[in-house]
């Protein structure tokens, strides 16, 4: 799953906002990478969150991508694991809950400031 959002504001008020938001939302969710990249004015902020999925039974994670040039940021949130199959994903209930956490908090980032 891939969603993105447009906002403007500080970059790394959006990261530390999902770190909170994300690892409060779950008593297994973790941040298990930080990153950061730029060129010039033009920065590149990773995350990369992990839960555990009681629905799947298996953990999954969920990426954000903050890329920021100055106040105006184009956020990209990616989700993977969650099923158990072989082949083909039968079971993405934990993605699509993982992915509307992730959204909701940044609907609630842009909302609130």
């Amino acid at each position: 799953m891939y969603q993105t959002r447009s906002l403007m504001g500080s970059a790394d008020a959006v990261a530390a906002h999902l770190d909170e938001v994300i690892t409060r939302g779950s008593v297994s969710a973790t941040v298990e990478n930080r990153d950061e990249l730029a060129i010039g004015d033009a920065r590149l902020i990773l995350r990369t969150y992990e839960r555990y999925s009681m629905t799947g039974g298996n953990r999954l994670t969920l990426s954000a991508s903050i890329l920021a040039v100055g106040n105006q940021m184009e956020v990209a949130l990616t989700t993977s694991g969650g099923s158990q199959a072989l082949f083909w994903k039968v079971n993405t209930f934990g993605e699509e809950a993982f992915m509307t956490h992730g959204l909701r908090a940044l609907d609630a980032f842009a909302t609130h400031r």
